[in-house]
This record gives C-alpha cells, sequence and structure tokens, in this order.
C-alpha cells in the first residue's frame, strides 16, 4: 500500500471515529425528548401571543425561549444517564448508551450535562424570570424528585409526568409573565399525554426494567389489565381537556374539530391494546401518542382564535 492510501485511509477512520464521538455526545441529550419539550414549549409561547406579534422583540424572545428550553432539556437529559448509568448496564435496551459502554466518561458527561443546563437557565433568565425559575423547578423534579423515586414506587411516572408538562408554561410565561388558566390547561393536555406514551413504552420494555429493578405498574401488574386501564382512562381524559381550549376561546372549531377526530383516535388504540395486551398494540399506542401530540399542536398553531 502507498504511502498516499496509507494517508487517506487514516483520515477516513480519523473522521469516522469523531462522528461516532459527535453522535455519542449528541445521543446523550436525548434529541427525541428535547425535540419534544422545544415544541410544547413554542405552543405555550404561541398561544400567549397578542394579535401584533410580528416586532422583532417578540422574535428575540422566541429565539431565547426555544435555545434556551433545549438547552436545558439537554442538560437535565444528559445528567439523567449519568444518574442512572448503573442501572442502564443492566437493561438491554440501554446498555449500549454511551456511558455504560464506555464511549463517554460518566465525570465528562457529568460537566457537558451541568455546562448545558445553567447556559439554558442564563438564557431562559434573559427572556423571563418566570421562566427560568420553571424551567429549574423542572430540572429539579427531573432529577431530584422522578429520577431516584423510579427506583422505589410505581408512583414515579405520575410525578414524572409533572417537570414533562412544564414546558409550555414556560412558554406561556415569557410573552405573558404570568401562568394564566390557557397554559394550565396546556399543562394538563402534556401531563395526561404522557401516561398512555410512557405506559405503552414500559409495557413494551417490561422485562428490561424488571431486570433492571425498576418498580413499574407495567412490572407490577402481570397481565396488563390495570396497565391497559390507565392507557384508556388518561387517553379519554386528554381528550376532553384538548377541547378546553376551543371553550375558552384561545383556539377556533376548525382546531376543536380535529381535537376531536385526533383523541378519538388516540383513544380507540388504547381500547385495542385493552383487549389484546400485546407488545404491537403498545407499540401502536406509542407511534400513535407521536402523532397525535405533534397534529395537535399544528392545529394550535393553525387555529388560534
Amino acid at each position: 500500500m502507498s504511502k498516499s492510501n496509507s494517508t487517506i485511509l487514516s483520515m477516513q477512520g480519523d473522521t469516522r471515529s469523531t462522528r461516532h464521538a459527535l453522535a455519542a455526545w449528541y445521543e446523550l441529550t436525548k434529541p427525541g425528548i428535547t425535540l419534544m419539550v422545544v415544541i410544547s414549549a413554542a405552543a405555550g409561547f404561541y398561544l400567549a401571543l397578542p394579535r401584533d406579534f410580528l416586532t422583532l422583540d417578540y422574535a428575540l424572545l422566541f429565539m431565547l425561549t426555544i435555545v434556551g428550553t433545549a438547552l436545558v432539556s439537554a442538560g437535565s437529559c444528559v445528567l439523567n444517564h449519568v444518574i442512572e448509568h448503573n442501572y442502564d448496564r443492566e437493561m438491554k435496551r440501554t446498555m449500549f448508551r454511551p456511558i455504560p459502554s464506555g464511549v463517554i466518561r460518566r465525570s465528562s458527561a457529568a460537566w457537558y450535562g451541568v455546562i448545558l443546563a445553567v447556559a439554558g437557565l442564563g438564557i431562559l433568565l434573559a427572556a423571563h424570570p418566570l421562566t427560568a425559575a420553571l424551567a429549574a423547578l423542572t430540572v429539579f423534579l427531573y432529577l431530584g424528585v422522578y429520577t431516584p423515586m423510579k427506583r422505589s414506587t410505581q408512583l414515579a411516572t405520575l410525578f414524572g409526568g409533572i417537570p414533562g408538562a412544564l414546558p409550555p408554561l414556560g412558554g406561556y410565561a415569557t410573552v405573558s409573565g404570568q401562568i394564566g388558566i390557557e397554559a394550565m390547561v396546556l399543562f394538563m393536555i402534556l401531563f395526561l399525554w404522557q401516561m398512555p406514551h410512557f405506559l405503552s413504552l414500559a409495557w413494551m420494555y417490561r422485562r428490561d426494567y424488571e431486570r433492571g429493578g425498576f418498580p413499574m405498574l407495567t412490572v407490577l401488574d402481570g397481565s396488563g389489565m390495570i396497565v391497559a386501564r390507565h392507557i384508556v382512562t388518561y387517553s379519554l381524559l386528554l381528550l376532553l381537556f384538548s377541547l378546553l381550549l376551543t371553550m375558552l376561546s384561545v383556539t377556533g372549531v376548525v382546531y376543536f374539530a380535529g381535537a376531536l377526530v385526533l383523541g378519538t383516535i388516540f383513544v380507540a388504540t388504547g381500547v385495542r391494546f385493552f383487549i389484546e395486551r400485546s407488545n404491537s398494540n403498545a407499540r401502536r399506542v406509542l407511534l400513535s401518542s407521536y402523532f397525535y401530540l405533534l397534529a395537535l399542536i399544528t392545529l394550535m398553531f393553525i387555529d388560534k382564535a
């Protein structure tokens, strides 16, 4: 092999190694979760906007809110990886994550998470103090309450829904400087949505959670009957709360009709899981939950009253 060919192969190897490292750092931020957090914060921001919102001030506030929220969410997710790295080693679904697989050192990841979260909180403080306070509360509840609770009680899922539903309140607070009833409805929509979303995921990986020592409802409820009841109940409540936005004159009739259809379909997937508690039906609930939330938020943007 010529020296030039050897050099080229070495450069290609270095490039692949760099890409692999960057992908690992990116994976630590749980990009799927962070994206959903940012979208929900954007929805809260948008619903709080006045009619004459096309100004430079609101554009700047929006950028601060989105970037700050993304950084805080990413930092929290990284620190969650750090805290749970030993448990991740026990589960097939998580054993190849960057820290348990040895790709990234735990100490390095910890600094990475802290820097991201602190930078995000600083940016949100520039947007509005209440937004930053809500973000700080989210970090505390997620890392200080929900994460340790997962090792001791099935109620962790319920408590975990609180920090997961706070981002739209932050987006709303940036514009309004307060938390109005519309924002609380958004909070309830996100809170209720998380229950069937996470329970369906936890059912699919119930053996993994059992192996990892997590006392999830899906582990304790061997038949899945209680899990299915929860999924259907929360889906029905989600449908009702989604319609409240139109009743409060926040959204119009197009949103109302769309929310009714989307909610009915989502409930139907839960009922299907109730009838046959299989992994394939749980996967349908999970995938439907992603589509439901994105479609519902899209309707909010399209048909704001």
